[in-house]
């Protein structure tokens, strides 16, 4: 298994063809913008190149897939997984790909390293930043791959108020944003929109918080009744993580959204240089980052409860 640089990464990709791009499990926007960036640039340098269709795609990101997607009977040549740190982040669809991925492309410091040849830069704030200097190996960048690229960068930073987001970060949305791009309406609906579900689940989220540490550590439960209730869709709860760490006081955020009636999503929010959330999650069979990161654990929603309770006070060594 070897290690690629963004420019090993480039070359290497230019000698292969048939590629297939996977994005991860419940996907965000910068799996779903690298893996559209990635396959419009490949495309554009003469290769053939489709997007695995992800049976959990939300419809907010539909739109950056339209028209990449493989005919029927596909048979690639060249796997890439882009945005993907561990094996627990194949969707149903991907795990036939899952002993036979060729690269992945990633900037999670918990990558599992489970590819053929890896391209990881745990320095970066977005996996989208990583792609770009991939794909600028090849010549001018143009909109049609800035615009799913700036999807990634903005949406895994917050639309750039979270704590990875550096100097480089902005260097990159502002070359991509000199290609031209319409970013507003793309401002405008991953950051200053919200359906009324979404408030009616946010409300419902509030009240049954569940405050601990003298109020620095605020848990909230997302129940597939809720969801019921409500009608809610994936779009309604993209990004939902984030809700509770918006909330005065609090250092540490945990979301748990019930998927089954036996089985929960973790996603932990910590302040900078206070608790380490990929250490946590870890414990969990999970990762991601020191101050995001998330974990998939059998069980009810109280169970899940008290295991992240438990991984928090083990890891604060308490």
């Amino acid at each position: 298994m070897g290690m690629l640089n963004y420019e090993q990464t480039a070359a290497w990709l230019m000698e292969h063809d048939g590629f297939l791009i996977l994005t991860h499990v419940r996907p965000d926007g910068d799996t779903v913008g690298c893996a559209a960036g990635l396959c419009r640039a490949l495309r554009q340098q003469g290769k053939r190149a489709y997007v695995l269709p992800d049976p959990g795609l939300s419809d907010l990101f539909t739109d950056y897939l339209e028209g990449l997607y493989p005919p029927a009977n596909y048979a690639p040549d060249t796997v890439v997984a882009v945005d993907m740190a561990a094996r627990s982040m194949f969707h149903d669809t991907a795990k036939v790909y899952l002993d036979r991925v060729d690269l992945t492309i990633d900037h999670h410091p918990s990558q599992e390293c489970y590819a053929r040849h890896t391209c990881l830069d745990a320095s970066r704030a977005a996996c989208g930043e990583l792609m770009y200097d991939i794909v600028r190996q090849w010549g001018e960048v143009t909109a049609e791959v800035a615009l799913p690229l700036y999807v990634a960068v903005s949406t895994d930073t917050g639309c750039f108020v979270y704590n990875n987001t550096s100097a480089g970060t902005h260097r990159v949305a502002a070359a991509l944003m000199e290609t031209g791009i319409d970013f507003y309406p793309v401002n405008r609906l991953h950051f200053r929109t919200k359906s009324f579900k979404r408030l009616k689940l946010e409300s419902m989220l509030t009240t049954g918080m569940q405050m601990f540490d003298g109020g620095e550590t605020a848990i909230v439960t997302l129940t597939l009744e809720m969801m019921q209730q409500l009608a809610a869709t994936e779009a309604d709860v993209d990004n939902i993580s984030a809700f509770v760490g918006q909330i005065e006081g609090v250092h540490t955020g945990v979301t748990i959204r019930q998927l089954s009636p036996l089985q929960c999503k973790l996603s932990v929010r910590t302040e900078p240089g206070e608790l380490n959330a990929s250490a946590v999650c870890a414990l969990l069979g999970g990762g991601g980052h020191a101050a995001a990161a998330g974990a998939t654990v059998d069980g009810t929603p109280e169970q899940a409860l008290q295991a992240i309770r438990a991984a928090i006070a083990q890891v604060r060594g308490f």
